[in-house]
Order: C-alpha cells, then sequence, then structure tokens
C-alpha cells in the first residue's frame, strides 16, 4: 500500500505528464483515499512510542497525506476535496492530538524535538504535522466555510 501511495504522490505531483482523462480519475479517487485518511489517522499517534516507528498502519496514514497534500496543491481536486465531508475536522483534530501527544512526552511529536542521529532524520513521521497543516491550509485556500470552520 506504501508504494503504490509513493507511485500516487509522484504521478500527481508532476503535474506536467498527468492527463485530463488521468486528472479525472485522480478526483474520483480522491473520495477514497480522504476516507481512508480519515479513518487511519489515528494509527500515527503509535509512533509516540520507539518501538512502533515501523507500523505499517500509520506508514499508509503518512502517505495517505501526503498524496491528499499533493491533490490539494492542484485546481481541479483542490475544490473536491474541500468540499469532501470531516477531512477539514479530521486534519485539524489530528494536529490537535499529535499537538498534545507531543507536550505530553518527548517523542517525535514534541515541537523541541532534537535531533541527534541518521536514525531520527529519517523517522517516517518527520514532517508529519507540518503536512498536516499544509493539508488545513489548502482546504481553508479561498474557501471562506473551511476558513471559518477553522
Amino acid at each position: 500500500r506504501v508504494a503504490l501511495l509513493e507511485l500516487m504522490m509522484v504521478k500527481v505531483s508532476d503535474k506536467n505528464s498527468v492527463t485530463r482523462e488521468e486528472m479525472s480519475v485522480f478526483v474520483r479517487y480522491a473520495d477514497f483515499l480522504a476516507a481512508c485518511f480519515q479513518e487511519k489517522c489515528g494509527a500515527v499517534l503509535k509512533l509516540t512510542a520507539a518501538a512502533d516507528a515501523e507500523d505499517e498502519e500509520a506508514l499508509v496514514t503518512i502517505r495517505l497525506l501526503d498524496v491528499l497534500c499533493e491533490m490539494t496543491s492542484n485546481n481541479s481536486q483542490l475544490e473536491h476535496l474541500q468540499a469532501f465531508p470531516g477531512l477539514l475536522e479530521t486534519a485539524v483534530d489530528t494536529l490537535r492530538l499529535t499537538h498534545l501527544a507531543g507536550k505530553q512526552a518527548d517523542n517525535i511529536f514534541t515541537a523541541t524535538h532534537a535531533v541527534t542521529g541518521q536514525e531520527e532524520i529519517s523517522h517516517p513521521a518527520m514532517g508529519f504535522k507540518s503536512h498536516l497543516i499544509r493539508l488545513i491550509g489548502n482546504l481553508c485556500y479561498k474557501n471562506k466555510e473551511n476558513q471559518d470552520k477553522v
């Protein structure tokens, strides 16, 4: 699943090589990906424990977020995902939970997390909170209703 999402990420981020037909396929899959993200977003919180650094569900969720960020960076998919029920709320709630998890104990979500070794630099959750913020910003872009929710 992670490899498939990485392939989708490459295709979605390369806006020059995407045809109109492929773009319509991505829009149809956007609902599925958003629903999967909503369902699995709690799995990322397992990464607060060092032992769960390779949790497959968490890795899938991180890749789902990456793909959703890229999809919402494209105007043809943005409006569709801005209207997706509950996606914005899920992103905001997940950001709150990861921020709270970082405050409760020293882990990958801690704001003052010190990068001391190569292992931590390559941690799969590095940048997760910033990608959540990117998704929230994209979902609020030129959308008064979503801006008011946040």
